[in-house]
């Protein structure tokens, strides 16, 4: 009974965390219409914030120098050569699915590409993109 009990709270405590991108969407659109009240997330924004060139000196100048011009496909780190799984919800289904981590990304990329934290728009914008699976 007591394996039971441990079982069942690992569970819950893996489903706490757990989301659908639709939730972490959700999220940030929630936190950007307390800024612009009516605010509605758009794929085209996300599009275009995603392919944007932030710093053209910087090894790192936009989103597509990681993770390629399609974010359905795989990419590889700029600087470390390492391999990045698809950004798109579609073709990785581990995306989007833990608000922490997506948090986490966010504030590393957004500082090393965009140069600042990106705000709750710019990261509603994107997610609608990436959900649409281009």
């Amino acid at each position: 009974m007591k394996t039971v009990f441990s079982i069942l709270a690992i569970v819950c405590a893996t489903a706490a965390q757990a989301a659908a991108p639709a939730e972490i969407l959700a999220g940030y659109q929630a936190e950007a219409a307390k800024q612009t009240a009516g605010f509605q997330p758009s794929a085209q924004r996300g599009a275009e914030f995603y392919k944007r060139q932030f710093n053209v000196s910087a090894k790192m100048p936009a989103c597509t120098s990681c993770h390629t011009d399609s974010p359905a496909q795989p990419g590889r780190h700029a600087v470390t050569d390492k391999a990045i799984k698809p950004l798109a919800p579609s073709a990785n289904a581990d995306r989007f699915s833990d608000s922490a981590k997506v948090e986490k990304w966010f504030r590393r990329n957004c500082t090393e590409v965009v140069g600042r934290e990106c705000n709750a728009a710019e990261k509603a914008d994107f997610v609608a993109y990436l959900m649409g699976g281009r």
